[in-house]
């Protein structure tokens, strides 16, 4: 079922929306300083295109770095991404056949809240990830 899903969210949002964040990586790794900011979008980039199955969580160790790098990426850019997302996750909900899509644009909130320290991981892969906070 996640891959039928899967397939549909890849036709009528992944794509777009992975080109998207994509394109902001390749800009973000022209500015060197923000690096960081363009490996995160290349994450979630790898992450929109096929988000049935996986989920996101808290990387232990991440570090003081990683907070202060959300909280500029949140004033930049996460507040206007995770409007976005909102916006398409209500969209999409309106209609019952939507609503899994919707809910994914909403599972998609908090990384484009603040993606760094994060980390995406199969959604049954609880015993292969024990340090991480589910």
């Amino acid at each position: 079922m996640k891959t039928l899903l899967n397939l549909i969210w890849l036709i009528f949002s992944g794509w777009w929306l992975a080109l998207l964040y994509a394109f902001a990586a390749l800009i973000c790794f022209v500015l060197i300083i923000t690096i960081p900011f363009g490996i995160a979008c290349f994450r979630i980039a790898v992450y929109i295109l096929w988000p049935f199955g996986n989920r996101v969580v808290e990387r232990p160790g991440a570090g003081a770095a990683s907070g202060v790098g959300n909280v500029i990426w949140l004033i930049f850019a996460g507040i206007w991404l995770a409007i976005g997302h909102l916006t398409a996750g209500v969209a999409f909900c309106l209609s019952i056949i939507g609503i899994p899509f919707g809910m994914a644009h909403f599972k998609l909130i908090p990384i484009s809240l603040m993606p760094l320290g994060r980390e995406i991981v199969p959604s049954d892969a609880h015993a292969a990830y024990p340090h991480y906070r589910w």
